[in-house]
């Protein structure tokens, strides 16, 4: 049997204080799998408890009677990396390449459930388990149940030529999307780049004005605190000055240089040493002397200089404290300034290019469509056919399947296409929707035919289908067998059957049996021997295990799977 590179596979499956069956093991396996039984004996707490295991909501009403709380666990594999990332994101244990799923209800109602031993809320056990597993049944379970699930299985179908269109066109839809984004965000942000630009005028305005240089400001202040103080300059470097003047008016410099020739005509030369020391501290003296009084020189009262500084600091503060930056920030942000206020500006005529770009795109964009359309249209004649091949093959040959592919209002990511699953059940009959134009038991054959031609084209999870034989027989019942078997060897197949001969055709059969003790029922689940498959199917065929007839006409139908 050959199996997808990505498997998705239900192990086993343990229950316990479900309805009529108080503990159960189920082992499972690829390929195809019947559960079978007489009416009454449990099957229907068998997919109860599948139910719950997917998620499904809780019912109380199940917990066996007596018992405090309901457990159903399953053991399933899937190598699908995406689920296995997404699995370790909630922190379930994926190591061991297993993953086990639990769930549990209590009689009052509370429910709990658990994967790879992590707690997760009944939302986000749906979403995962049905990655993994589809019933086929009630017509709210079907896989397909939604335009957008429809649209989905027609793409997968349509292959590689269908997913090349597909992809070039949503990649020229996103290139659209954005572009109308970029104009929405230029015409609804007008009032704020109005604003903004008034802003950066006046702040460009404000720093070309002044045009202050690096290091201005200290340099005010120090300018600023002289002409304040001349007074008190004055008097300190006239005093310094004095002091280097001996009281007979001769200078610090001329005595400093008598000192000098004292002491380097001496026999000593330390003392000589010293001289030099003398003759650098009168070049001192002298320079500090001169340079004292060109200070006194040019210290002059100026009040008209000191308002001119004070008034320039002002202005210097006052710029500072506008825009909350130092001189130097604003500096060095103006080339930033002139570059928005340049954007901004333009903004205009940025505007009109978008907007000729949006035209090009919307162009590409129609053909693009137009393409997938075709695409559409192709894959749906030939899902049509060939659904309506098999549903004949399922003693339905009246129906036929119609995928409509029709036009959407506006583009949507997925295309400007609506793709719709239509059915009509007999000649002449208007088409209708797959859930409004089936029984449960047509519906799930007709779910049965769509899967297996999808089957040829996609990787499918778990099948399960209920109620999948009523209203078929003979012949028919046969080749239903057989599409199930068909169906077994892309993906993993559970079937709940009334039927001798869709069962035959199962790699497995799990019998659920009714015992009665007084007032207790209970059910039991069994996997069946090939021997105990032959009486299993003898009671189907007749209501008697033990029917030599039966019995051989059971052997005939395990030899016809053959």
């Amino acid at each position: 049997m050959a199996w997808a590179r990505e498997f998705k596979l239900i192990e086993a499956l343990s229950i316990r204080s479900i309805g009529v069956i108080k503990s159960a093991a189920l082992e499972l396996g690829p390929g195809f799998t019947a559960l079978t039984g007489e009416t009454g004996a449990g099957k229907t707490m068998v997919l109860t408890a599948l139910g719950l295991l997917l998620g499904e909501r809780a019912d109380s009403a199940a917990v066996r009677s007596g018992e405090e709380m309901l457990f159903v666990e399953g053991r399933l594999q899937s190598s699908d990396p995406e689920l296995a990332t997404r699995l370790t994101e909630l922190g379930a244990d994926v190591s061991s390449g297993e993953l086990l799923i639990n769930r549990s209800v209590t009689k009052d109602g509370r429910s709990r459930a658990a994967i790879g031993g992590a707690a997760v809320p009944i939302s986000t056990l749906n979403e995962i388990t049905q990655q993994l597993v589809t019933v086929h049944g009630q017509s709210e379970q079907i896989r397909l149940k939604s335009v957008a699930k429809q649209r989905e299985a027609l793409d997968q179908f349509g292959g590689q030529e269908l997913g090349t269109a597909k992809s070039a066109y949503q990649q020229v839809f996103t290139q659209y999307r954005e572009l109308e984004s970029r104009i929405e965000r230029m015409r609804t942000s007008s009032e704020q780049d109005a604003y903004r630009i008034e802003r950066l005028r006046e702040q460009i305005a404000d720093i070309e004005k002044l045009i202050p240089e690096q290091g201005e400001l200290r340099e005010l202040e120090d300018q600023i605190l002289r002409l304040g103080s001349v007074e008190e300059l004055r008097a300190a470097a006239g005093q310094a000055h004095d002091l280097l003047q001996s009281e007979d008016g001769e200078a610090a410099s001329l005595l400093l240089g008598r000192a000098k020739k004292a002491l380097e005509t001496s026999s000593d030369s330390k003392l000589r040493e010293l001289a030099l020391l003398a003759s650098e501290a009168a070049a001192i003296s002298s320079e500090l002397a001169t340079q004292l009084s060109s200070y006194l020189a040019d210290l002059d009262a100026d009040p008209v200089r000191l308002e001119a500084l004070m008034s320039r600091k002002a202005e210097l503060v006052g710029l500072e404290r506008k825009y909350g930056s130092t001189l130097e920030d604003l500096l060095a942000a103006l080339p930033a300034l002139h570059s928005e206020l340049l954007d901004l500006d333009s903004s205009d005529e940025q505007l009109e290019k978008l907007e000729i770009q949006l035209a090009a795109s919307e162009s590409q964009l129609a053909q693009a469509a137009a393409h997938l359309t075709e695409k559409r249209r192709k894959a749906a004649v030939e899902l049509s056919e060939r659904v309506s091949l098999e549903l004949a093959n399922l003693a339905m040959a009246d129906s036929r399947l119609l995928v409509q592919v029709s036009e959407l209002s506006d583009y949507e990511a997925s295309g400007i296409d609506r793709v719709e699953f239509l059915l009509s059940g007999h000649q002449g009959a208007e088409p209708r929707p797959l859930a409004k134009g089936a029984s449960g038991g047509e519906l799930s054959r007709i779910m049965l035919a769509i899967e297996l031609v999808l089957a040829s084209n996609q990787e499918l999870p778990t099948m399960i289908f209920d109620e999948v034989d009523a209203g078929v027989g003979g012949s028919a019942a046969i080749e239903l067998g057989k599409r199930l078997r068909e169906l077994s060897k892309s993906t993993q197949v559970i079937v709940v059957t009334h039927l001798p001969q869709v069962a035959a055709f199962a790699d497995r059969q799990i019998r659920v049996s009714k015992e009665v003790s007084g007032e207790v029922t209970a059910s039991s689940v069994a996997l069946l021997s090939e021997q105990e498959r032959e009486g299993e199917l003898a009671r189907m065929l007749s209501g008697n295990s033990d029917s030599e007839v039966a019995l051989e006409h059971a052997r005939e139908l395990l030899r016809a799977k053959n």
